[in-house]
């Protein structure tokens, strides 16, 4: 093992370590406090707890990527100052990254401002309540102005220049919510977006980007600081769950691998595997099929789209005869094995891809004719 691959297997676990540590006292404290702060959840005829637990945990998780950035953002001040004096101590590879991780740390401060935003309007919507028509506006106003201010877009061969930023700004809001509406079950949104983490690092750490030869390891490391709160927040959320990441948490998240996927250029982008752009499609299938379905079904029954239920796709899991952990354990290997096509997309032709995308489409499908054979079974 060289020099650099070891100074960057020390800053991933660092990364991990540093953003878990701080998740896990964190959540722990609101957890502790989640009584005098106001946040506790109390169980209804849409909820599957029967107890009331402590909600807010997400604050833990935005803290701990907030965390590592601060930290991450001293250093490579400190290396940009005196780079003479980081020459002797880091090898020249890891050296040269300076100034571009530098010119970086702008922009990701203000993602990380648009990622407050919605974590503080999920905490107030944990605290309050507050009608959807509000959270969907300010969740649209900072999908804007983070796709628009930073020109952050999804990289797609549309050649319509005024459609792709929308296609962007729906993609932000869209996540925001499945990964809210994915939480309503002990550890799932966060074991998902724990999975979807670890994969999306995994992919962009071992598939060099094409214009620079090199993994794409600051996006990686802005999904390792993810993965590690959610880490923090899972060993408090494992079932039996003692608290919940409330809004605060899931709006974090899914706004969090938004901005990730669309940062992310994947391999051959704009060579030889164009078709590696649906690498987040294949990530994310599960959360994008849980909440399309539960909003067909809403519509289907003459209701809102927003108005919460147990339609979602871990309760049809257990109205089949799953208890819940094996409902929410289900879902966990439905995603990974929708998450190992995203690896394979930048290493295969056109054709592998095709495939790949078939074998995650025919899992859906087959998930949705299972779901749709036992509830006719059920119908009187």
């Amino acid at each position: 093992m060289s020099r650099s691959e070891l100074i960057l297997g020390t800053l991933i676990a660092g990364v991990v370590l540093v953003s878990f540590l701080i998740s896990l006292c964190i959540v722990g404290w609101v957890k502790r406090n989640a009584l005098r702060l106001g946040l506790i959840d109390m169980p209804n005829e849409r909820k599957v707890h029967t107890v009331p637990i402590p909600r807010g945990g997400g604050v833990g998780i935005w803290l701990g990527v907030v965390s590592v950035f601060a930290i991450g953002t001293l250093a490579v001040a400190i290396a940009n100052a005196w780079p003479s004096l980081m020459a002797d101590v880091l090898p020249s590879s890891v050296g040269q990254m300076v100034p571009g991780l530098w010119s970086k740390l702008g922009s990701i401060w203000l993602l990380l401002v648009g990622g407050s935003v919605v974590a503080v309007l999920g905490l107030m919507d944990d605290r309050f309540g507050l009608d959807w028509r509000v959270r969907i506006a300010v969740e649209f106003g900072v999908a804007a102005a983070v796709v628009y201010g930073l020109k952050l877009q999804l990289t797609a061969y549309i050649d319509l220049p005024w459609l792709t930023p929308i296609l962007s700004v729906v993609w932000i809001v869209m996540l925001i919510n499945s990964f809210n509406m994915l939480d309503n079950m002990d550890a799932l949104s966060a074991g998902v977006a724990a999975i979807v983490s670890g994969m999306l690092a995994l992919m962009l750490l071992s598939t060099p980007e094409e214009s620079q030869g090199q993994p794409q390891v600051f996006v990686a490391l802005m999904v390792l600081a993810l993965l590690g709160g959610l880490l923090g927040f899972l060993k408090h959320n494992w079932p039996p769950a003692s608290i919940f990441m409330g809004d605060s948490g899931s709006y974090f998240v899914g706004y969090w691998i938004a901005v990730t996927t669309l940062l992310s250029t994947y391999s051959g982008a704009h060579g030889h595997a164009p078709h590696a752009v649906f690498a987040p499609l294949c990530l994310l299938a599960i959360p994008i099929y849980d909440t399309l379905s539960v909003i067909a079904i809403r519509l289907r029954e003459g209701r809102s789209p927003f108005q919460a239920d147990k339609k979602h796709f871990s309760h049809r899991l257990v109205d089949l005869g799953m208890t819940k952990k094996q409902a929410v354990g289900t879902i966990y290997l439905a995603t990974l094995t929708c998450s190992f096509g995203a690896l394979l997309l930048p290493r295969t032709d056109w054709i592998g891809a095709g495939l790949v995308l078939l074998i995650v489409l025919a899992m859906l499908a087959l998930i949705a004719l299972l779901e749709s054979l036992t509830s006719k079974k059920s119908s009187p």
